[in-house]
């Protein structure tokens, strides 16, 4: 079955716009809510949501939608993504709703499933949703005394931040370690500082004043030079950059350097290898990460496997092949032991603890390799480019060859807005620059055609 609504990362979308309206909201609890009943017992949904304003209009028609399907719905409020998953799994909950767009403007919002194990749903389970939602609701429509009931969940943050502190090695503390953590204004704004100043750290807290409309505005993952100029400002040992879901982390070090997914999968990789604590010798990543990382691991006699660009792609590769850690170079890292999806807060744990044991700073303890000069454009569409035309097939594989095995080119349609992202890889920078002004050109010349 084909699916039409779903992509990369859940539904997503213009909030109050199809798909992201309170129809589509409630028709999909409906559907899920029908696929996911199992059994004789009480069913019961984890919902949770970031900061934004469209967050009061989808959150109340997917709990309409499961009562009618003769699901409990459990409320979390404000939550980060990774939390929603450990709920679902925890409360032994039959599923999971994240209402979120993650590091997209506050205008978009998105909705995320998890099954009952805590993972996010396959493709075959989300079309098979989409069918159910095009049935019409009838056939899922609970008995009058056999509607869902709705509470919320009180302590759900609290919950959260102990399973989080419990996967911090014991004997580490983060005393005098100063840090500056931005919150993107989003889900984990009421939380994250506490946890870490609960382990021991000095905290500084930005981002985390969210007033529906500000969830990654100029702030997070994605904006991190409020960031910068506030560890500088307090000479921080590291800056926290979480995005709106708080499921991915990029971090800063003392000296205001960035240290993304890929520096970060090397450190954990490098540790978790000496702890004896790999499950298989590599990690997975996807085709977006540097090959100065696949290097890397090569000279510690560790694999990298690559998919596709998107967290679950990842999870799904990691549970195929048996690895337990996986990421994005964006700042989703995946730890199979200790959560069942991307948790910037408990990836940004296993790094402070190496910072710990090594006494050392972060820009000793996370530079571990020199990428590969790397760059990207995001050509915008506003309609749909056959990326296999046969024209601009050619190009791309003529630019291909240019680098003579020498980096990579990498062009895929986004799955969470309407871009097309060029990216290439080339120790020779000039020579980068020509194949990526090379191909992005002819994407937006193809775009422009129609």
């Amino acid at each position: 079955m084909e699916r039409r609504l779903f992509g990369t990362d859940g539904i997503r979308g213009t909030a109050n716009r199809e798909p992201m309206t309170a129809e589509t909201a409630l028709a999909l609890g409906m559907a899920a809510g029908r696929r996911f009943r199992r059994g004789e017992h009480r069913h019961r949904v984890v919902i949770g949501k970031d900061t934004r304003l469209s967050g009061y209009l989808l959150e109340p028609a997917l709990t309409a939608g499961f009562i009618a399907a003769g699901m409990d719905v459990m409320l979390v409020g404000p939550m980060p993504t990774p939390a929603v998953a450990f709920l679902t799994r925890s409360l032994r909950a039959d599923l999971g709703v994240m209402v979120s767009a993650s590091h997209n403007p506050f205008a978009d919002n998105g909705i995320k499933l998890f099954g009952p194990d805590g993972f996010k749903l396959s493709d075959e389970i989300e079309a098979e949703i989409e069918q159910l939602m095009a049935e019409g609701p009838e056939a899922g429509r609970a008995a009058p005394a056999e509607l869902g009931r709705a509470q919320r969940l009180e302590d759900a943050r609290g919950r959260y931040i102990e399973s989080l502190k419990s996967a911090f090695p014991k004997g580490l503390s983060l005393q005098g370690i100063r840090l500056v953590v931005d919150c993107a204004h989003g889900a984990a704004y009421h939380l994250a500082a506490d946890l870490f100043w609960e382990l021991g750290a000095e905290v500084v807290k930005i981002g985390c004043q969210p007033n529906g409309l500000n969830i990654n505005e100029g702030c997070g993952s994605t904006h991190p030079e409020a960031l910068k100029t506030t560890v500088l400002e307090r000479r921080a040992d590291l800056g926290i950059a979480l995005d709106g879901d708080a499921d991915r982390i990029v971090l800063l070090d003392e000296h205001g350097q960035l240290v993304d997914g890929d520096q970060i999968l090397a450190l954990i990789a490098r540790e978790w290898q000496a702890e004896g604590r790999l499950a298989r010798p590599g990690i997975v990543a996807t085709v977006m990460s540097n090959l100065g990382l696949e290097r890397y691991l090569s000279r510690l006699g560790l694999g990298l496997e690559r998919t596709r660009v998107g967290d679950r792609y990842v999870v799904e590769a990691m549970r195929a092949g048996g690895y337990n850690v996986g990421g994005e170079q964006s700042g989703h890292i995946v730890l199979t032991d200790l959560a069942t999806t991307g948790d910037g807060l408990l990836a940004g744990l296993q790094v402070l603890a190496a910072m710990a044991r090594a006494g050392r700073p972060l820009s000793e303890v996370a530079r571990l390799f020199e990428p590969v000069p790397q760059r990207l454009r995001n050509v915008r569409t506003e309609r749909r480019v056959d990326l296999a035309a046969p024209r601009l097939e050619a190009l791309i594989g003529r630019e291909r060859a240019r680098l003579d095995g020498r980096g990579r080119v990498l062009v895929r349609a986004s799955g969470t807005e309407p871009v097309i992202r060029v990216m290439v890889e080339a120790e020779d920078e000039q020579l980068l620059e020509d194949v990526l002004a090379s191909v992005a050109g002819a994407i937006e010349e193809a775009a422009r055609a129609g």
